[in-house]
This record gives C-alpha cells, structure tokens and sequence, in this order.
C-alpha cells in the first residue's frame, strides 16, 4: 500500500540527496561544455550526472516508486505514486555562466503532487512544500500575507511567451516584464511575491511539477490553458507534450491577464 507522504526518514533523504548534488553543480558552474539535444534545447555533463544520482536515490530511498526525468524516463507509470524530476531546469542560464537556475523534484501520488522541493543552488536556497501542511524557505515558513504585501509590479514570461506582445499589439502589457530562463522558478516567483503572475508557454511536466504544489499550497490561482497535468494518462510518452500555464497572486491578477494568457494559443 502505497504511503500518501513521505515518512520523516524518507524527507530527510531527500534533503541529504539534494545536498549532494547541488553542491556538484555549484562545483561545476563556469566549468561546463554543453550539447545540443534534438529539440534544440541544451544539455550538459552535469545534467547528465545530476539525473543519475537523483534518479538512482530516490529509488533507493522510495523503492517501487517510479521516476520520470526530463533526462530519462519520459513515460508516465501507472504506479499509484511517483517522482518526477528536472536535475537542471535552466541549463542554458548554467551553460552560458549565469547564476540561476534549479534543481526540481516532486512526489505524485494519485496524479496529484504530494511533496516538492525546488533547489536553488547558487543561491543556497530550498523551497519545500508538503500538500495540507504548507510551504517553506530554508526550513522558515512562507506565509500568504507576505505575498499579498509585495507590492510587486512585475509578471514573469518564457521566451515562447513573449510572442503575446506581438499578438495583442495594439495594447500595451500591463506590468513590467521579467524574463529569467527558468520555468520551475518563474512560477515560484509568483508565490514568493516577487512577480505578481507568470505565463508559460510550453512547460513540460518536469518543469511545473514541485513549482505546482508550492503555488497550491500558498493559494495562487492557477489557469492551465489546455492540457491539465492532473489528468496524466499511464504510458503515455510526455516528452512532447506541454501544460501552457498563467499563475497568478491572486484571482484579480489572474482575470486582468487572462486575455494575455488566452493569446498564446491562437494561430
């Protein structure tokens, strides 16, 4: 029978295994030839090796629980629970010696994110967050208020996304603008209270998966704007497949930016 969260020996493996590789990457940072993968997208040793070890641990650590990577396994298990893993979201920021990106990984259970923990290694920040329970900082709880009482004036897009200024044209956007080339954290952004919305254009489910529950657990709206990565379907291959997402502090901002988020799929 399959636990519905981690048991503390279990959570304290996971943080011991994150420890473990960010402290690789940052070792490695500035140090890194990358390669072209076939989408297009960058890939290096570190990715590879990051993946690895993740993969491997959590198995160790959580066996019959299957997991999908953005480096490996890209088919979706029919376990009733599983991982799902980014060793490095943001490898282009990693590869061109820009300092943020993260390391992403998420515990599902019944086609919902029990667990997250999002790295972020040069910064030697740990977002964690457990469904029901909350979210955390490096181990300091993130409350709603702090949030609400940013003030911020900015929205976080993808560079896909940016295609919506040119399809609304005759408006301008309304906000300042943020492009930071990683997906995982543009989301968490929003929670954090340091945008007030983020729009995704074609994020994979390792991209939005740990990002998702911390969102969930601070009470962020959420518009996925075709595919809901709720409905996952056993065996099917995902490394295609994308969940164009506008999140937002609050519904508010959600509505006023709907139609922006709407734009990104007309023709």
């Amino acid at each position: 029978m399959t636990s519905s969260l981690l048991s503390p020996q279990q959570l304290l493996a996971v943080h011991q295994l994150l420890d473990r590789v960010a402290d690789r990457q940052r070792q490695d940072f500035g140090h890194i030839v990358s390669d072209v993968k076939p989408d297009g997208s960058l890939i290096t040793a570190c990715d590879r090796w990051s993946d690895k070890m993740l993969v491997d641990g959590l198995a160790a650590l959580a066996p019959g629980e299957f997991t999908l990577s953005e480096e490996g396994e890209k088919q979706c298990p029919s376990s009733s629970a599983f991982w799902v893993v980014d060793p490095l979201d943001g490898t282009t920021n990693f590869a061109a010696g820009i300092p943020y990106w993260a390391i992403s990984v998420a515990r599902f259970v019944d086609g919902q994110p029990t667990e997250a923990f999002l790295e972020v290694p040069s910064l030697r920040q740990r977002i964690v967050a457990i469904r029901g329970r909350g979210a955390w900082r490096n181990g300091k709880p993130i409350a709603v208020e702090t949030r609400q009482s940013s003030g911020s004036a900015c929205v976080s897009l993808c560079s896909r996304a940016i295609r919506v200024l040119q399809r609304r044209h005759q408006e301008p956007f309304p906000a300042k603008i943020r492009l930071l080339g990683v997906a995982s954290l543009n989301m968490v952004s929003v929670a954090m209270g340091q945008t007030v919305a983020a729009l995704e254009a074609t994020p994979k489910i390792w991209d939005l998966a740990a990002a998702w529950l911390v969102l969930s657990e601070l009470q962020c709206p959420v518009l996925w704007l075709d595919e809901n990565p709720a409905v996952l379907t056993p065996g099917r291959d995902l490394s295609e497949v994308s969940y164009p997402v506008l999140v937002a502090a609050s519904q508010a901002e959600l509505n006023r930016l709907k139609p922006w988020g709407e734009s990104l799929l007309l023709p």
